[in-house]
């Protein structure tokens, strides 16, 4: 059989589209404070793993450290990255502070709990070379 027609799990499908996109998401804590712990974190990726779920992303990989949190989505071109990550801080913002009260008013984090910044970064697939010579290669009609 042609590889062309073997399934690959990374591409999603649609009514009319095909797509792959993936983002490499950080979340800094206000005045980049060490809030979490491990109990912590566990409940930060629940809590974006139903956000998530609610905008059809799939969270790929979750982790973070004391002052941080790194996600992995794959999402549909229909989502509006900047409306998921608003989503994203301002649920969880909300959960953690609730449930993690003693934690976040004994670091002082005002009334806040992420930066207002993050970062974004699209990945996966080929790097810009390789596409941008299979763009050249393309035979253009005469």
């Amino acid at each position: 059989m042609s590889p062309r027609w073997e399934p690959n799990p990374d591409v999603r499908a649609g009514r009319h589209v095909a797509y792959s996109l993936h983002a490499h998401l950080v979340f800094v804590t206000k005045y980049r404070r060490d809030v979490f712990d491990d109990d912590m974190l566990k409940r930060c990726e629940a809590i974006m793993r139903d956000v998530c779920d609610g905008f059809e992303v799939e969270l790929r990989e979750f982790n973070g450290e004391t002052d941080h949190v790194h996600l992995l989505v794959h999402y549909p071109p229909k989502v509006a990255l900047s409306k998921l990550i608003n989503s994203l801080k301002g649920v969880s913002s909300r959960y953690l502070r609730a449930e993690y009260t003693g934690r976040t008013n004994r670091i002082n984090m005002g009334s806040a709990f992420w930066s207002r910044s993050y970062f974004a970064g699209s990945c996966g697939g080929a790097p810009l070379t390789v596409i941008r010579q299979y763009i050249e290669g393309q035979k253009r009609p005469v």
